[in-house]
């Protein structure tokens, strides 16, 4: 057998044992509570971190397409408008290389 179908294999392995115990720790977890209303806010403040770190590192181009964002996250309360209108905002100000 070669080293390639080895790597091959024991990836598959992994992919196939991470998913699995995905499944089986889910099963677990709270339903109700202080730790199941935590899990469910999860997604929402690593969104919300990764954009703070992005904030932080970025300039004027990155503070024009926030702005944008949460002006239209506040008006239409719409997350894929928000997130569309964000990704375009922030195309279109690096593409056009504007208020650089």
């Amino acid at each position: 057998m070669s080293d390639q179908n080895i790597v091959i294999i024991g990836l598959a392995l992994a992919t196939f044992a991470i998913r699995i115990g995905g499944f089986y720790l889910g099963s677990r977890l709270p339903a109700t509570g202080f730790w199941a209303a935590s899990f469910n806010a999860l997604p929402g403040c690593l969104i919300a971190s990764l954009l703070a770190v992005m904030l932080v590192a970025g300039g004027t181009q990155e503070y024009i397409a926030a702005g944008l964002s949460l002006t239209i996250a506040l008006t239409t309360r719409n997350l894929p408008l928000t997130m569309v209108a964000g990704i375009l905002s922030i195309w279109a100000l690096r593409y056009f290389e504007m208020f650089v």
